[in-house]
């Protein structure tokens, strides 16, 4: 039993250096980047976004150093008056048809979005509940020249404010984080060392076509990951980078509203179907949970492995570090439940999202 908690203590240790490193590689866009030549267009799907839609909008349009910026809100099927808000914010509003066969509502409103771009040069996808900083959109494509990529995605400050959010919301980046090797990761092929979050997704748009574009990922309840894969498989060049100081949003408002977004995705999002999550949130159990539980000397250095690895990530990616890094085994415990939820709904059929039942 000594020597299985020492080899726990000692991969959460691994994981711990990994994060760090990571902290370290991880890229970030310049803050005061040179304007850009290229022909932007900016796709935001929206379904009943009316009160989020505005402040969004507001935020492309101070978009500093793109001057050929293009807005487009895509309206999927909204009932709250989500169109005329767009067009009150001088947006260019499309209507989503209903997804057809096969198809998840928000890859068809952004591949609605992204029709008819033979004059575009970078696609920028950004949720509505996302707020930009004025150098986003101009620094995410100077990363793309910079560094030769097809694809990134900033991953915005993520901004959590009551416990269970503060609990859970933080091990999204910290996933990445900890498991990712970000330069590797950066080329073509290797579709499985993908990470992204499409609530703020720039991609060339010839790379974005020759992946076949969201008609790829038509039925991906990720389509993010999904993308950023297709683009790999393709043969471009992706990867998340820093996004803290150009976007923030608070993705889930309050228990229920997270863990109703958690379970739409967790079956697919840890090991890329249910059995494969279910094995890895295992895993993530038996590193990060079990040690502290066990107790000893190993057990507390498991604790604090998993600790420091969660603190580097926070501090790296604009979170709130302490004390919400001492509650690490805890909300990794909090994942596995909404992990079990999220499979146990997959297998029944009753995920929903936005008033749709999701079947991808």
């Amino acid at each position: 039993m000594r020597r299985v908690q020492g080899v726990l203590a000692g991969a959460a240790v691994a994981g711990a250096v990994h994060a760090a490193v990571n902290a370290r590689l991880l890229r970030t866009p310049p803050a005061d980047p040179p304007a850009t030549a290229a022909r932007v267009r900016v796709v935001v799907p929206a379904r009943d976004e009316a009160h989020q839609l505005g402040p969004c909008l507001d935020a492309l349009t101070g978009q500093t150093g793109v001057p050929r910026l293009d807005v487009v809100v895509v309206d999927d099927g909204s009932t709250d008056g989500t169109a005329a808000v767009a067009a009150a914010h001088g947006a260019r509003v499309l209507a989503a048809p209903p997804p057809p066969p096969g198809w998840l509502g928000k890859p068809n409103a952004c591949a609605r979005g992204a029709a008819e771009a033979d004059d575009v040069d970078v696609l920028v996808f950004v949720d509505a509940d996302v707020r930009l900083a004025p150098h986003a959109v101009a620094g995410a494509v100077a990363l793309l020249d910079a560094h030769r990529l097809d694809l990134v995605s900033p991953w915005p400050r993520q901004l959590a404010v009551t416990p269970v959010e503060r609990l859970v919301q933080p091990l999204q980046q910290w996933l990445w984080a900890t498991t990712l090797p970000l330069r590797l990761a950066e080329g073509p092929g290797r579709p499985s060392m993908a990470a992204a979050n499409g609530q703020f997704l720039v991609v060339r748009r010839v790379a974005y076509e020759r992946a076949g574009g969201h008609g790829a990922v038509r039925g991906e309840v990720l389509e993010d990951i999904a993308l950023l894969r297709a683009v790999k498989r393709s043969g471009g060049r992706g990867v998340v980078v820093d996004g803290s100081a150009s976007a923030r949003t608070r993705m889930y408002a309050g228990a229920a509203e997270l863990a109703a977004g958690y379970e739409k995705s967790l079956w697919s999002a840890l090991g890329g179907s249910p059995a494969g999550s279910i094995v890895a949130g295992a895993a993530l159990a038996a590193v990060w949970v079990l040690p502290p539980l066990a107790g000893g000397r190993a057990g507390l250095v498991g604790y604090l492995a998993g600790v420091a690895g969660r603190a580097a990530t926070a501090r790296r990616t604009g979170g709130r570090v302490w004390p919400d890094s001492l509650t690490h085994p805890l909300g990794v415990l909090a994942l596995d439940v909404l992990l079990v939820r999220s499979v146990l709904g997959h297998h029944r059929g009753t995920l929903r999202w936005r008033g749709r039942t999701l079947t991808g």
